[in-house]
């Protein structure tokens, strides 16, 4: 009989932004879903209802990492005069580097960039957000 899988860890991923890899702190909003439309059609005498899921619902990914001196990449790509649409891929690693599942975003687009909170009294590293609508997710398990 072959090894139990065990659960991966949430702390060691990767991702790339149109083929840059990037580090990021925490990342939220991964998930992918389907608009759910209720309806009657002709014959439904009794009041019947139908269901149907026919399109996914885009949703925002967001994204936060260490404020880094010189590194104005995400403010940039969101206030330039157009937006453009990046590929974004977040890799789970294992402890030897490898991916061993894969979120995919076809389009990332930047529709909001935070600052830190700041604090003369705390000692917490400078955290900024960013927030993108991710258009096209997929998910690559992995193989057993």
């Amino acid at each position: 009989m072959g090894a139990h899988p065990v659960p991966l860890t949430a702390y060691s991923f990767r991702v790339s932004v149109a083929g840059d890899t990037v580090r990021f702190s925490e990342i939220t909003g991964l998930e992918t879903q389907r608009e759910l439309i209720a309806y009657k059609h002709g014959l439904s005498f009794g009041g019947e209802m139908l269901m149907t899921a026919p399109s996914r619902v885009h949703n925002s990914v967001t994204l936060k990492r260490g404020v880094m001196q010189g590194d104005g990449l995400f403010y940039s790509w969101l206030i330039s005069s157009r937006a453009v649409a990046r590929p974004m891929e977040v890799s789970l690693i294992d402890a030897t580097g490898a991916s061993v599942a894969i979120w995919r975003i076809a389009k990332a687009v930047p529709i909001k960039f935070s600052g830190p909170s700041l604090n003369a009294a705390g000692s917490e590293v400078a955290i900024e957000t960013l927030e993108v609508m991710a258009i096209g997710i997929t998910y690559d398990a992995g193989t057993a």
